[in-house]
């Protein structure tokens, strides 16, 4: 899924990139890797919370390069409402309501 979101132009990914499409409303989904830094989840968790855009913790900065074909990726937003509601159905049941990995291994 976030692979064909990719390629629809719908991905943003990197830390800068992220950060302005939270602030600026075009992010409608974020995804932080697991293995992100504390202070990294921290910054992305807060600025999710304060813009209300929907977050999870899932996979690891190399799952998440990997599912975009990309290098290794520490956090993505999705800036497309449909892949958004998509990503959102199936990562519920994976992540607990912390947004962190429920012990499940499913790639996206």
């Amino acid at each position: 899924m976030l692979g064909l979101a990719m390629k629809a132009g719908k991905v943003v990914s990197g830390e800068f990139a992220v950060d302005k499409s939270i602030k600026d409303g075009s992010a409608w989904l974020v995804i932080i890797a697991s293995d992100a830094s504390d202070n990294t989840t921290k910054k992305f968790s807060n600025s999710c919370e304060f813009y209300e855009v929907q977050q999870y913790i899932y996979g690891t900065k190399e799952e998440l390069g990997r599912a975009i074909g990309r290098d290794m990726r520490s956090s993505l937003a999705i800036t497309d409402e449909g892949f958004a509601k998509s990503l959102g159905k199936y990562l519920e049941p994976v992540c607990n309501e912390n947004g962190d990995r429920n012990g499940k291994n499913e790639s996206l």
